[in-house]
């Protein structure tokens, strides 16, 4: 019984995290993306205005938030992103983070 509660107590922890993943707003990070992003990663996230900008549509949503936070903090240096980036809250990168996540990307593998 006890390894029952145990498993219990693990399932229920688990899914309050998932919850919380999912909490993001992507409507609001939509709004941010169109007014802050589109100009440089296109409206739709895959026409960057520059073959070196990144394609953001499609990318995993914890990629994008490690990146903007890294961008913020200056862990990751990019002169454009950190000045962008600095303006963010933590609920923006994790909208933006979610909204390009939810995007059908355009990147393909070649082969």
């Amino acid at each position: 019984m006890h390894s029952f509660l145990r498993h219990a107590a693990v399932a229920t922890a688990l899914s309050c995290i998932g919850f919380a993943a999912q909490a993001a707003d992507l409507a609001a990070g939509k709004a941010k993306a169109e007014s802050v992003c589109a100009a440089c990663h296109g409206k739709d996230g895959n026409t960057p205005i520059d073959p070196s900008y990144p394609k953001l549509a499609g990318q995993y949503r914890d990629f994008l938030e490690r990146a903007l936070l890294d961008y913020k903090s200056g862990a990751r240096k990019n002169a454009i992103m950190a000045g962008q980036s600095q303006a963010l809250s933590r609920a923006d990168i994790e909208n933006l983070a979610a909204y390009y996540a939810s995007l059908p990307g355009s990147l393909r593998i070649k082969r």
